[in-house]
């Protein structure tokens, strides 16, 4: 089948080649892909990946095989899905556990931009807990969990701050619902309870500076590179406990198909936009990748199976 493979020499070290056909397990489905999206580590993957490896989280297309268990959707049906790799192929198969059908009226490239970003921008959230009347930071909010994360603390009754580097990101940021945007946290004057940070280094201790009694910082991921030094004293004294807890979003811990149904829903309904910066043929996978990793790029990558 045709795929886009690891190759550490070209630039994006992905390029179009041919990798084996997958074997679905009684459990899975086999899907025709149409589009899947490039996430952050999927960057790390490609640098580190074997050659000839294929990676890949996110996938939305057709099936063409149903379960042969019985269990989960029947040929035809339009799903999207997550897997530990193999996304970036033009066939995959899912388990029937982390998929979902996805909507009429909803673009199955849009769809394709959802298992990852969306899906761990929801995770933070609901691991923070309550989210009406409070006041949510978001740190990297012009990029893909971050854009997903303003708008879904905005549904959530939250006053939301998103943090983006330049003017236009600012803007698009308030064009996703933020009640403010700033150029970074160190611009946020009065304490917020939740953080849902992607940044690290400099800015997750400046936002963990920011924490009121009780608030809590979710660390989604370290865009940055860089280390985060926590100055002397900044972790006593308040009077509830303030948290930094780790986002995963991973197998075992995941309602998968329930958290794309409930994303799809607000999708379907216009609640929800799905904030695509790139998109095209995947061949031009380099292109999308240059994007990423120079932070060109507003929201999601989608690349489309040519």
């Amino acid at each position: 089948m045709r795929a886009l493979i690891v190759d550490q020499e070209v630039p994006g070290r992905l390029r179009p080649g041919d990798a084996p056909d997958p074997q679905p397990g009684p459990g899975q489905v086999l899907v025709e892909v149409r589009h899947t999206s490039l996430n952050a580590a999927e960057l790390y993957f490609a640098e580190h990946g074997e050659p000839g490896q294929v990676i890949g989280f996110d996938s939305a297309g057709v099936v063409v095989r149903a379960a042969a268990d019985g269990d989960g959707p029947v040929v035809g049906s339009r799903v999207v899905g997550f897997g530990e790799g193999g996304g970036f192929a033009a066939l995959r198969a899912l388990d029937v556990a982390d998929l979902a059908v996805v909507p009429d009226g909803v673009d199955l490239g849009e769809a394709a931009a959802l298992p990852v970003a969306a899906g761990t921008a929801l995770r933070a959230l609901e691991q923070a807990g309550p989210l009406l009347g409070r006041r949510v930071l978001v740190t990297g909010a012009s990029g893909g969990v971050g854009g997903f994360a303003v708008q879904l603390a905005a549904l959530g009754g939250a006053y939301v701050i998103g943090v983006a580097g330049s003017e236009d990101g600012r803007r698009w940021v308030g064009e996703l619902g933020a009640d403010e945007a700033v150029s970074g946290p160190e611009r946020v004057t009065r304490p917020v309870d939740i953080v849902i940070d992607t940044v690290g280094g400099a800015q997750l201790v400046t936002a963990y500076g920011l924490l009121a009694s009780g608030g809590t910082l979710q660390s989604v991921g370290w865009a940055s590179g860089g280390e985060a030094a926590l100055p002397v004293g900044s972790t006593l004294g308040s009077p509830a406990p303030r948290s930094v807890v780790s986002v995963y979003n991973g197998g075992g811990l995941t309602d998968r198909r329930a958290q794309l149904d409930r994303l799809l829903a607000l999708v379907a309904a216009g609640k929800l936009r799905v904030p695509v910066g790139w998109r095209g043929p995947w061949d031009k996978v380099a292109d999308a990748v240059a994007a990423l990793s120079e932070r060109r790029l507003r929201g999601k990558a989608v690349l489309d199976v040519g």
